[in-house]
């Protein structure tokens, strides 16, 4: 069974900052799996816990893309704050410190990470016939009605009573 589709045209509120954070790794050598699989099988325990911690540590959502090299985690969070504070979590550091163990400077996988800190008002979204995803799994998803009909209008700010 699929998630449910909200049908017609919706958006997020606005009214507060968010951090993005986009984190993933690329395969650069295919074959050298006891390089990249440590690296790979790291991220289902930290996003359990996440997940499972949502409102203590100020975890929103995420959404998670699989290519034929290079994976992507684009996750939303309450603040940057929040998200420096799991980096120095048992979980993160422990997965941190055994990746620089098995991997190191070795270059059979590559490792990276965006950190993008969004004011509030200054973000906008829309989705069309589309289950909860992104920013609109993130923050509270709304009906687009004639006050935010459009971009311009959504990022002079949404905000519902």
């Amino acid at each position: 069974m699929g998630k449910k589709i909200y049908t017609g045209r919706y958006t997020t509120e606005n009214d507060q900052d968010v951090v993005v954070f986009i984190i993933g790794m690329r395969i650069n050598k295919r074959l050298a799996v006891r390089k990249w699989g440590p690296v790979f099988t790291a991220m289902p325990g930290m996003i359990k816990e996440l997940y499972e911690n949502q409102e203590d540590l100020g975890f929103l959502s995420m959404e998670s893309y699989f290519g034929l090299r290079t994976t992507i985690m684009v996750q939303y969070w309450r603040s940057t704050e929040d998200l420096l504070a799991y980096a120095k979590g048992k979980k993160h550091l422990t997965a941190w410190q055994n990746f620089n163990k098995k991997v190191g400077e070795n270059d059979a996988v590559g490792f990276y990470h965006e950190t993008y800190q969004i004011k509030a008002g200054s973000y906008e979204s829309v989705y069309r016939n589309m289950p909860l995803f992104g920013m609109g799994n993130a923050k509270k998803h709304i009906p687009i009605t004639a006050p935010h009909n459009s971009a311009r209008k959504r990022l002079q700010g949404v905000k519902t009573n």
